[in-house]
């Protein structure tokens, strides 16, 4: 059976994905077969597989890295939260229902039997699996049914890695403490430790690495440097402060940037759908939650949300319905991906997700949503903008009236989308990442917005995602004791690690006697 590892981190957002990614590639690159998996992700940002399931995209970004289309394998359980505490739960790709904070935690022994299945499947077919940890694995009150952390590494006797931030401060305390909260079995997993987003002199560091070792014994296997290159991808809009530029946006090429303002709805799902926007020169595109940052955009973007009913509410309140309306009525250009296509239309009947029946829709397109029990999950196929296009769809909002508006999009199955005045709209995601329909895009915002902007004709976003993927590995090898990290995929978790107080007694999750497998099952 293949070598497997786990990565944890102190937190959200501690640099898992990155890791797991990086190592991904890395392996990949000296000829290793290898899979990336992450048992359980809570994320609105997902992507549709080829066979039609559902995944974070984080895991879809860690399986480019190695070289594997997406597959619902590398994440069988996501959890994708809306309205209150409730959030919807996929499996194995496919929605299985909506669970509360509490009900989910009654669904876990059986989850466990299906992440269980699944990686020891992976580590049955490939040569290594870099597995990826939720959230911190010292949630102490998550423990007891913790199938993403060292419940996992426990059942499945995974050697563990601990992820911390430096550039947020107190990085020392968060791997101790870390460490220290875990009870003695847990703690014999945690193989050592990888400081990221370091920046300055590491001789500074060093002492502190050296202490941290002589306090619980485990090594600091790397101290991965700050790159502001790498900010794709992001595992969700988190990762963006509100009214910041997302990326690093170079110069422009004509005499004027082209500003893009995308509306940060409080349940966006997919905001990554503009970071394509983003890697084009002269183009600033920034997360807003202000209405005279919509009024002063030139294109706005109304993205995907996992709430629709709720975040157009949302929009009213908070005066940016208006702002929106002005945009258009000043006839600069609006584009509504998803959620946000939904809610230009006149009237939003939703008895699914919010239960709210029928409301009105901000009324900018002649069109009529009504929600479906049933998920459309689909990888299509069309021209779009007069270029060639490939998408995915994962929504429940249908169509069920469209006026005479021109479609965004041609498929064999039909038109999809709208395109109306300063308007266009479309239920499909990864539109942008068409480099011959992105610039078209752009050329239509600046023509109507009245920009002196020229579209770059040099950027191909699959080669800059592909770049990130490469610098990743290459700090893999530069900055990781990578033998460490092999000597752990070839034997596990060495022994004799000893514990670091005060600890916690706690049992861990048990797999279902269904099965016939012991909780400790490789």
């Amino acid at each position: 059976m293949a070598g497997a590892l786990l990565i944890a981190g102190t937190s959200s957002d501690a640099g898992k994905s990155v890791l797991v990614a990086g190592l991904c590639r890395w392996l990949a690159q000296r000829g290793v077969r290898v899979a990336p998996f992450k048992a359980q992700n809570m994320s609105n940002n997902s992507v549709v597989t080829p066979d039609g399931g559902e995944i974070g995209r984080a895991q879809a970004m860690q399986a480019a890295a190695a070289g594997l289309e997406p597959s619902v394998r590398f994440n069988p359980v996501l959890l994708k939260p809306s309205a209150g505490n409730d959030a919807q739960v996929v499996v194995l790709g496919k929605p299985t229902g909506t669970v509360s904070a509490l009900s989910y935690a009654e669904r876990k022994t059986a989850l466990m039997d299906v992440v269980l299945d699944t990686l020891a499947g992976l580590r049955a077919e490939y040569d290594a699996v870099i597995c990826e940890g939720a959230g911190s694995p010292a949630e102490i009150n998550l423990r007891k049914n913790d199938i993403a952390n060292m419940g996992l590494a426990r059942a499945a006797n995974l050697p563990v890695l601990v992820v911390g931030d430096i550039d947020r401060g107190g990085v020392f305390a968060h791997l101790y403490g870390t460490l220290a909260l875990l009870d003695a079995a847990d703690q014999a997993l945690v193989s050592g430790f990888v400081i990221n987003k370091f920046r300055g002199d590491r001789s500074l560091l060093a002492p502190g690495l050296d202490q941290l070792r002589a306090l619980t014994g485990r090594p600091v296997l790397g101290v991965l440097p700050w790159r502001e290159e790498l900010w794709l991808d992001a595992e969700d809009s988190l990762s963006y402060a509100a009214d910041g530029v997302i990326g690093r946006p170079a110069p422009p090429v004509g005499a004027q940037w082209l500003r893009v303002a995308v509306v940060r709805l409080p349940r966006i799902s997919n905001a990554t759908d503009v970071e394509a926007l983003a890697c084009e020169p002269g183009v600033s595109v920034r997360f807003v939650t202000d209405p005279s940052r919509v009024e002063d955009a030139d294109l706005v973007v109304l993205p995907g949300s996992k709430s629709t009913v709720d975040d157009l509410r949302w929009l009213r309140e908070n005066g940016l319905a208006e702002a929106i309306h002005a945009h258009v009525r000043a006839g600069r250009p609006l584009l509504g991906i998803c959620g946000g296509y939904q809610m230009l239309a006149g009237t939003i009947t939703d008895e699914v997700e919010s239960g709210a029946g029928a409301v009105p829709g901000l009324g900018l397109l002649d069109v009529d949503i009504t929600f479906a029990k049933t998920k459309t999950l689909a990888n299509p196929v069309g021209t779009a903008f007069g270029h060639a296009a490939t998408g995915y769809e994962i929504h429940h909002g249908q169509v069920t009236r469209r006026g005479e508006l021109d479609p965004l999009i041609t498929t064999d199955d039909g038109d999809e989308g709208a395109r109306h005045g300063p308007i266009a709209a479309t239920h499909w995601h990864g539109l942008l990442e068409n480099d011959a329909v992105r610039k078209e895009v752009l050329r239509w915002a600046a023509d109507l917005a009245g920009r002196q902007f020229t579209v770059a004709g040099t950027v191909a976003f699959a080669e800059v995602r592909a770049a990130q993927l490469d610098l990743l590995a290459a700090l893999v090898a530069e900055d990781l004791d990578t033998d460490a990290v092999l000597r752990l995929l070839a034997r596990g978790a060495p022994g004799g690690l000893g514990g670091v107080p005060p600890g916690a007694p706690r049992e861990p999750l048990s797999r279902s006697s269904a099965g016939g497998a012991s909780p400790a099952r490789a």
